[in-house]
């Protein structure tokens, strides 16, 4: 039910009239033609949080029994209290929102917290695992198991202007079971399936935005025909300060056949361009056939001026013969210029060479591109050469390389790499000579999401299915034109799913050395066709079965750690080779780490008092780079220094704490544990000029009290 639709029913509960006259008014002002994208902002989210402990104070809903298959309350309800019965927790309720409040009491494990996006949360990490093969200095890809708009706002205090690219793949909203609003599934039938889709996305390109970097960054979201058009009038909406293009990529080449519509083959990338962003120049052009490095991409120029300014009176001084030595094909010396009045005949070639004038087949007095000096120079170096004889007119093609052939050459993007027989340079091409910026349409075998999507999936974690992966070469292919210059980049995906965009980010490290790092978000949700099965068994989420089935702990996490490890969750060597820009057996893996974590949801009075340490810990690691250990424990000292931050507590331990950071060398953050901005300040005056101090939990609280938005 959308927000106005609620505030209707209230009014005409609380006075029929007003109530009838606003439905009135709305409806007359919903008849009008309105422009731009216009769409109702519904009643935020709300995630439920299985296994979360049942505190006093939290919004809940009861849940079905066991067993049950349908849909249980949906009703919200507040913990007044907890008390222990029997040797179990039970739950005082009473009910939200509601004229006439029930109140029960319920079994706390049949009890959901229920987390809405309209409350304030206050986020924490808890590690669930982690692979290294990158050595200590190679910073970490992490996973996190979340709700992705309050993962989001987690990243808000650790990320907030710091990432370089968002690659997502949202649902596309085509009706089938693939995403929820408010706990339901959005059908096709759904009056509100767009609106809802609009205001699920607009809150999370709202957030995102915020973690980009605005002044180079680019987000890239990905979609089908269903929702294209709203999608890009959104981005318009919400990014007004982004250049924003739209490149259609082909998928499937065989199409996928659809009743009474074409086979669709493609789909859609909205690239968004922040500040100095934009698209590098590669040497695959992703349309077309690719350059070769022979000379077919270096320009000869014709000789003999075409177009205006090209007629001898134009420009006599660039009227002169060219000696050709027909017999060796070659150039074999250029004359003086003859005065405008005089007969080319008059001056003949000297013995066996052959004089060639600028005229052009139909007898017109032409004239030449560079003067007689210039020309020589040319030959000289090689940089001029003989063309073709066109035998049914008796002339010669003369050919040149122009200042920005030149130019290029001395630049680097062409070699010369020999002469011909007549002196001439033969080229070819270098890496930056054979790049070039990609068309919005791309068009490439490897781009196919059957072949190197599902089914490579499968390679890496056997026996699993997961509905329509990206494949990981167009995915690569998308962050190389963003991110080939940039080998240190952060890379953001909250719509991971099975992890595709990490494993793009490890391949483009690995052919050029770089560090980049992914943040991949994901939730743990079960697929509608296993939950069925799962409810009949007697299950339902937080219990481990139920959670060994979602997405991130049965897909995403045992996918990029084959990916690294160059084994299946079976301990066997995976299957076959990368192919195309780098091949390499899938088994040797890559040198890189890897954390997985899971979003935690914190008491303030808990983070203030320095009792919550443990899991924003992980948070505090992510915001100095996610490079080396995570300090969860300062010990009796109150302090600890890892490879890239440092936390103290005591500060009567400062000389021993700040020794140790000098000691170190690669502290580039300091997080200061102080309720005291005098001591907090004391802390600072002695820190080194490149470290970077924060104050705990003062910057915590403060980033999570204020980060609340508009319609949220």
């Amino acid at each position: 039910m959308s927000r106005l639709t609620e505030l209707l029913r209230q009014a005409r509960k609380a006075d029929p009239q007003l109530g009838a006259d606003l439905e009135a008014e709305v409806s007359a002002l919903l008849k009008r033609r309105q422009f731009g994208l216009v769409f109702e902002r519904h009643q935020p989210e709300a995630v439920e949080l299985p296994g979360r402990t049942i505190r006093r104070g939290d919004k809940v809903r009861v849940l079905p029994r066991r067993g049950q298959l349908e849909k249980g309350d949906q009703r919200l309800w507040l913990v007044e209290r907890v008390e222990r019965v029997d040797g179990q927790r039970v739950g005082h309720l009473i009910e939200i929102d509601a004229d006439e409040p029930e109140t029960q009491a319920v079994l706390c494990d049949d009890l959901v917290v229920v987390a809405e996006f309209k409350d304030r949360i206050f986020p924490g990490l808890v590690e669930t695992g982690r692979v290294e093969r990158g050595g200590p200095d190679k910073p970490f890809h992490t996973v996190i198991n979340a709700e992705n708009y309050h993962a989001l706002e987690m990243l808000t205090y650790t990320h907030r202007g710091k990432v370089d690219a968002i690659y997502i793949d949202p649902p596309y909203n085509t009706g089938a079971k693939d995403w929820k609003y408010n706990n339901d599934y959005v059908a096709s039938d759904d009056d509100y399936r767009h609106s809802k889709w609009l205001a699920f996305m607009e809150r999370r390109l709202e957030i995102a935005k915020e973690l980009l970097n605005p002044d180079d960054s680019v987000l890239i979201v990905t979609i089908d025909e269903k929702e294209v058009h709203r999608l890009g009038l959104l981005l318009a909406q919400t990014l007004p300060e982004a250049r924003t293009q739209m490149v259609s990529i082909v998928i499937n080449h065989n199409g996928a056949t659809r009743s009474k519509e074409f086979s669709r083959t493609d789909e859609y990338a909205f690239f968004c361009f922040f500040g100095a962003a934009g698209p590098a120049a590669l040497t695959d052009p992703l349309l077309g056939e690719p350059a070769t490095r022979k000379t077919g991409g270096v320009r000869w120029e014709w000789l003999m001026r075409g177009g205006s300014n090209s007629r001898r009176v134009d420009r006599p001084n660039l009227f002169y013969p060219v000696f050709v030595d027909e017999s060796r094909r070659t150039i074999a010396g250029v004359g003086e210029p003859i005065p405008l009045d005089a007969d080319p005949s008059d001056f003949p070639a000297p013995p066996g060479l052959r004089a060639v004038w600028p005229i052009r087949a139909s007898g017109d007095q032409a004239n030449w591109r560079a003067s007689h000096t210039y020309l020589r120079q040319l030959i000289k170096h090689g940089y001029a050469r003989l063309g073709a004889y066109d035998k049914k007119n008796d002339r010669w093609s003369l050919l040149y390389l122009g200042k920005a052939q030149i130019k290029r050459i001395q630049d680097g993007e062409i070699s010369v790499v020999g002469h011909d027989d007549s002196g001439a340079v033969q080229l070819e091409l270098s890496g930056a000579g054979l790049a070039k910026v990609p068309p919005t349409t791309w068009n490439r075998q490897r781009h196919n999401a059957g072949e190197y999507g599902s089914r490579l999936v499968k390679s890496f974690v056997p026996g699993v299915g997961f509905t329509f992966p990206k494949s990981l070469y167009v995915v690569e292919d998308a962050l190389r034109t963003i991110l080939i210059n940039k080998p240190e980049a952060t890379i953001l995906d909250f719509f991971s799913g099975s992890g595709t965009t990490a494993h793009a980010v490890m391949r483009l490290n690995k052919q050029d050395g770089g560090r980049r790092q992914c943040i991949s978000v994901t939730n743990n949700e079960v697929s509608a066709e296993e939950q069925r099965g799962l409810r009949e068994k007697g299950l339902r989420p937080g219990d481990p079965d139920w959670e060994a089935l979602g997405i991130c702990d049965y897909i995403t996490k045992p996918r990029i750690t084959a990916a690294i490890t160059g084994k299946t969750p079976e301990g066997t060597p995976v299957k076959g080779d990368y192919k195309f820009t780098d091949e390499f057996p899938m088994a040797d893996g890559f040198e890189e780490n890897a954390a997985f974590f899971t979003l935690t949801y914190e008491a303030p009075l808990s983070v203030r008092h320095h009792r919550a340490f443990e899991r924003i810990a992980p948070m505090l690691w992510m915001r100095a780079g996610s490079r080396g250990r995570v300090i969860t424990d300062l010990s009796e000292r109150g302090w600890d220094v890892a490879e890239a931050y440092a936390v103290v507590e005591n500060i009567d331990q400062l000389p021993d704490f700040l020794a140790r950071v000098e000691e170190v060398g690669t502290v580039e953050t300091v997080f200061v544990v102080t309720g005291s901005d005098a001591a907090f300040q004391k802390a600072c005056r002695d820190l080194p000029e490149r470290v970077t101090a924060v104050r705990l939990y003062e910057s915590y609280l403060h980033n999570f009290t204020i980060n609340r938005r508009a319609g949220s």
